[in-house]
């Protein structure tokens, strides 16, 4: 059993510290830095492994401008082993993207679905739909080109072959949000609007080839099985260097301007939709065209919409859309989902910071932890939450508990950053990444089995601030700072391997 040592000039009783750290009460372990436990020796001889360097020295090698926090602890028992900077309130990344599986996962249930319908109002005859044609988005996260080309054939064989009212797409299942974080330059892919109507991610693929002097342009909307090319997002070149994108609002269009010189003789990358409705009213008009069903122009449908269920399409459960949610990363999937808890909670969402706010409030409640965080995928640099109580949150939700089992394995590297083939050490857990800002969280198996939960938060504020407006993807220096953060990282986990599981 592991025995908490002095730390600072002052010594713990282990009984009261975790008395303390359960209650919520702010322990001493969880104000200095370092604060450590060593790890005691085998009886009847020395260590059996090489003591590993000091935390001192670590931090002192990685080189890290700003703030890092970090807190390892026994998942089972909560006891806090070692921490630097526990109560420093930091930018989580998209490890906040941990705390919105488990809100959604705990509100809605690990089996919840999201429907998309396509309803009739009016009559059939014929073939021909004397009325409207509704397709209602439910705030499906993973919708995709080849999903609508699948429904289109399902309408097909319901006999549908042309509508003669309108064609409406309603995204009113969740509040319009027009850019995750609106700091951020327009042309991020991982940035799009929310509404109930996702396709693709909210993306819309750009590809350009250089061929006799000149630039071919296309846009589409990219799947395994259909490529469409969308109507509603358009994009010309620009005679100029910088800025490379630039987004302008043409009503029923979105229209982007992309710098010549920045094309070269080919390339591609996704750019964010600004108007999911008619995005997918747009690609499945195309599809339904493809299947002999002649659709009107889409419009933005306004209300709830009724009739005939003609279509329905149900997504993968929720417990599959947050484990891809945490191994890919997605956005888009974790304000849906953490809106759509809200939700549930709720009866109403007003927008993403108030979601985020009824998210913080249910954490407090839940694990006895104070985050602030302004969204669901931590893409928000104004979010904050300590080390201590991520930390918190994890050993109240267990190693073996849902989200534990959702979360991807991290590889142990080594000194060169190379993967350590057959490491005794299993690490699971959620990675955080933003310019000039690094964060890991979740579970660590040591080698005897003992489970450890921890947090590392690395983040130079001022820097990232400093750097934002800056031309381009990624600032200058933040490669290197990210880099040498994921060192660091990797380094604890060996060290806590070492100390306290071996």
């Amino acid at each position: 059993m592991l025995r908490l040592t002095e730390a600072m000039g002052m010594r713990f009783d282990r009984r009261g510290f975790v008395a303390a750290l359960l209650s919520g009460v702010a322990a001493p372990a969880f104000a200095g830095a370092p604060a450590r436990s060593d790890r005691p020796s085998p009886r009847g001889g020395a260590p059996v492994v090489r003591r590993p360097k000091s935390t001192e020295r670590i931090l002192a090698e990685a080189g890290l401008s700003g703030a890092v926090g970090f807190v390892v602890a026994d998942a089972k028992t909560g006891l806090v082993l070692e921490s630097v900077g526990a109560s420093a309130s930091l930018p989580p990344a998209s490890v906040a993207k941990a705390m919105t599986g488990a809100y959604a996962l705990e509100t809605l249930g690990s089996e919840y679905t999201f429907k998309t319908r396509i309803f009739a109002r009016g009559s059939v005859s014929g073939g021909i739909l004397n009325g409207d044609l509704i397709f209602a988005a439910g705030g499906d996260p993973v919708l995709n080109t080849d999903h609508l080309g699948d429904m289109a054939a399902q309408l097909k064989a319901r006999g549908i072959r042309e509508v003669r009212g309108k064609f409406l797409v309603y995204g009113g299942a969740l509040p319009r949000v027009d850019k995750i974080d609106k700091s951020q330059q327009d042309h991020f892919g991982y940035n799009p609007t929310i509404s109930g109507a996702v396709l693709n991610f909210n993306r819309v693929h750009f590809q350009w080839k250089r061929a006799g002097g000149a630039w071919n342009l296309t846009m589409d909307a990219r799947a395994k099985r259909y490529q469409p090319q969308v109507a509603m997002a358009q994009i010309s070149i620009a005679d100029r260097s910088t800025p490379v994108f630039d987004y302008r609002d043409g009503g029923q269009v979105d229209r982007w301007r992309v710098a010549s010189r920045a094309l070269g003789n080919g390339g591609a990358r996704w750019l964010p939709v600004r108007k999911p409705e008619l995005y997918i009213g747009d690609v499945f008009r195309t599809l339904a065209r493809s299947h002999g069903i002649v659709l009107p122009a889409a419009q933005a449908g306004t209300r709830k919409p009724s009739g005939t269920v003609l279509v329905q399409r149900e997504s993968p459960p929720l417990r599959i859309l947050v484990r891809d949610m945490l191994k890919y990363s997605t956005n888009i999937t974790a304000e849906v989902v953490g809106m759509m808890a809200t939700m549930k909670r709720k009866g109403q969402v007003s927008g993403l910071r108030a979601s985020a706010s009824e998210m913080n409030r249910w954490a407090r409640a839940r694990f006895g932890v104070r985050p602030e965080l302004v969204d669901h995928s931590g893409l928000g640099d104004a979010s904050r939450i300590t080390a201590g109580d991520m930390v918190k949150t994890l050993v109240a939700l267990g190693p073996q508990g849902r989200l534990a089992g959702l979360l991807k394995d991290i590889p142990m590297r080594d000194a060169e950053y190379q993967v350590i083939k057959g490491d005794p050490n299993k690490v699971r857990a959620k990675t955080g990444t933003l310019n000039f800002v690094s964060s890991l969280a979740g579970y660590q198996r040591a080698p005897d089995g003992t489970d450890l939960a921890f947090a590392i938060f690395c983040a130079d504020v001022p820097l990232r601030k400093k750097t934002a407006n800056a031309n381009g993807d990624r600032p200058r220096g933040a490669r290197t700072y990210n880099g040498r953060a994921k060192r660091l990282q990797q380094r604890l986990l060996r060290r806590w391997g070492q100390l306290y599981g071996a």
